[in-house]
């Protein structure tokens, strides 16, 4: 039904602006199902989450892989995160186009010391807080939403510092009447993306190549428990997967539940396809060479 992007710098009250739009949402007439998704929702701290580019990556391939599953037309997705930079709120964009469902932007705009002082308040009432060197590096790597860029626009503009928010705030108001109002041929203030032919298939592509990362790590992860239940418990040189495929370098014990904690994480890791670099591949073949590359670092670093 539609996908929001709410942005803004550090403690800029993005958290209450999400939550007094859902409950918002829920008071109209037609009360959509609506779904938030933020950190706090895979247990992830403010400041391991950006404590270096590699991490800030990785959560944001994460959150993304989250929205794409959670997007349908029955439902309103929130993103609650920074979502500080314009060519990820792009990838965001792209997501509700090619799920064919509305879009808008909320952007929480607070000045920079207002954010500093609130950070401060946090730490020192015990609450979740960045430390200052993290939250003066996202201070100035935020990119401002732009309503000229069409994955900023619509943009509902809040000034919390100013003004304060709860669900009767203006911005709020006119983001959900956005959301909810219902469209015909002569509507011409909401706008409906459409999908392309090109992210169609792309979409198809990518369930594809997921499929098959998800058949061939199951394939490993069984060859891996049934070598060690033939050894039974004695000590294993390697687990063949056969010819052309590498050696599973295994020489302990591995429990299964360890085995699908890995597998989970790798999957994981492979879906984020649009920032970390090609999409996972197509064939079962090097989806587990992959997944054999991966198992014998966690391994051995173990």
């Amino acid at each position: 039904m539609a996908l929001v992007v709410i942005c803004g710098q550090p403690c800029s009250g993005k958290s209450t602006a999400a939550a007094c739009l859902a409950e918002a949402l829920k008071e109209t007439e037609s009360k959509p199902s609506v779904r938030t998704i933020d950190e706090t929702s895979f247990h992830l701290s403010r400041n391991q989450s950006y404590v270096n580019m590699t991490e800030e990556k990785n959560l944001r391939g994460v959150l993304r892989s989250d929205v794409d599953r959670s997007l349908s037309k029955d439902s309103i997705v929130i993103v609650d995160s920074l979502n500080s930079i314009k060519g990820y709120r792009y990838e965001l964009w792209c997501l509700a186009r090619a799920a064919g469902i509305r879009y808008c932007v909320l952007h929480c705009d607070v000045d920079e010391e207002s954010c500093r002082i609130w950070n401060g308040e946090r730490h020192e009432r015990g609450e979740p807080s960045y430390d200052d060197n993290i939250f003066e590096d996202l201070v100035r790597r935020f990119e401002r939403p732009d309503s000229k860029n069409r994955w900023d626009s619509p943009l509902f503009e809040l000034w919390p510092a100013k003004d304060g928010i709860d669900k009767l705030s203006t911005a709020i108001v006119d983001a959900v009447s956005y959301l909810t109002k219902k469209v015909d041929s002569k509507t011409r203030d909401v706008k409906i993306l459409q999908p392309t032919i090109a992210t169609q298939s792309a979409r198809g592509s990518e369930a594809n190549s997921l499929y098959e990362m998800d058949r061939a790590t199951q394939e490993v992860t069984n060859a891996i428990v049934e070598a060690q239940s033939h050894a039974l418990g004695g000590p294993l040189n390697g687990v063949s997967l056969g010819p052309g495929l590498p050696t599973v370098d295994i020489s302990r014990s591995v429990s299964l539940p360890e085995l699908r904690r890995l597998r989970r994480t790798f999957i994981k890791l492979a879906g984020q396809t649009s920032l970390s670099g090609p999409p996972p591949p197509s064939d079962a073949d090097s989806a587990k060479r992959m997944f054999v590359d991966y198992l014998n670092r966690e391994l051995a670093s173990g």
